[in-house]
């Protein structure tokens, strides 16, 4: 019963997963990690580990990215820690930010192919419906 408590306590459900910035809460945090400038942690708060996997697992296959990895602290906690170490050719901000930006896109072309094939099935199935047809 503790978690039926704990969101009964929470005045706006959407603060479970979208970030105050007016206090102060940061999505996206680097801290360069201690002793090398080509590795870095990312945290990214509210999120948990299908954002994990999925950024870690296209980090992987960036070029010029010796190791990437990802963790989740706790599943009470929800931020992820994902870790990105280069060849130094290049910081693991700009592999990120790369990484991310590509993702993007491809899931924006995702959607446009599904919205389209959608439309298309729509339009066949008025179609048939107005000659009388079924499939």
């Amino acid at each position: 019963m503790a978690n039926q408590r704990h969101y009964n306590e929470i005045d706006n459900p959407f603060e479970l997963f979208l970030v105050n910035e007016a206090e102060g809460e940061k999505k996206i945090t680097e801290k360069p990690f201690a002793g090398t400038s080509s590795t870095s942690d990312f945290i990214l708060l509210k999120e948990d580990h299908t954002i994990g996997n999925l950024l870690s697992e296209h980090l992987k296959q960036a070029p010029h990215v010796i190791m990437a990895g990802y963790k989740v602290a706790h599943p009470n906690v929800p931020e992820v820690m994902i870790r990105v170490r280069t060849d130094g050719t290049v910081t693991p901000r700009e592999v990120f930010i790369d990484v991310c930006k590509q993702l993007i896109a491809a899931y924006a072309q995702l959607g446009r192919e599904f919205t389209r094939e959608y439309e298309l099935r729509r339009m066949v199935g008025a179609g048939d419906q107005e000659n009388g047809t079924k499939h």
